[in-house]
């Protein structure tokens, strides 16, 4: 017999939106206690979704464009707060979500929720961060490892192999997280 009150898969990203925008206002930045099953149901639909688009994408504006967030949740909170929340604002981050910081599971979760449910609103590239062998040297390895475990760990690394690395706003604007190699003589290389 199944739970009722318990959200479908395809439910998930939604309920855990609700859960993560709790802690808006805490006087203590706390964890927030994510199930390991509801965390691999948004990793699983959103590299599906990230498998479906292109390496380069190609966005029209208004666009909020965002830098590194680096685990640290309360600012992400924080830049919605103070820009909008999607889907009221459209967004477009440039990488580095996890390491660093106290909350890097809150804030990629946050944000691939954000993606899953507003998927042409929301944009994600991949920043240098996202990448395992980083990942053991800053903290988010770690983090995982602590409060879950290591198969979790190569899920979110399956799904950062798949972000778009660029993304380019009307044609005129290109966007990456880090420099341009001296190989790539046009945006169609990349």
């Amino acid at each position: 017999m199944s739970n009722s009150s318990a959200p479908t898969s395809s439910g998930v990203p939604q309920m855990l939106i609700e859960k993560l925008l709790a802690v808006r206002g805490a006087s203590s930045q706390r964890q927030v206690l994510i199930k390991e099953d509801d965390i691999h149901v948004v990793l699983e639909t959103v590299r599906e979704i990230f498998m479906s688009q292109p390496m380069l994408l190609e966005i029209r504006p208004p666009v909020r464009v965002c830098g590194d967030t680096h685990g640290q949740y309360y600012d992400l909170l924080r830049i919605f707060e103070k820009c909008g929340f999607p889907p009221y604002s459209n967004y477009l981050f440039l990488g580095d979500y996890v390491d660093r910081g106290k909350h890097s599971v809150e804030t990629i979760i946050l944000q691939f929720c954000y993606k899953i449910v507003y998927r042409e609103n929301f944009f994600l590239l991949r920043g240098n961060h996202e990448c395992a062998s980083i990942n053991k040297m800053y903290g988010f390895f770690d983090d995982v490892k602590r409060r879950y475990n290591i198969k979790l760990f190569k899920a979110f690394t399956d799904v950062f192999n798949t972000m778009p690395v660029c993304c380019v706003i009307s044609e005129k604007i290109i966007c990456m997280h880090g420099g341009l190699s001296p190989d790539l003589t046009s945006v169609a290389s990349v």
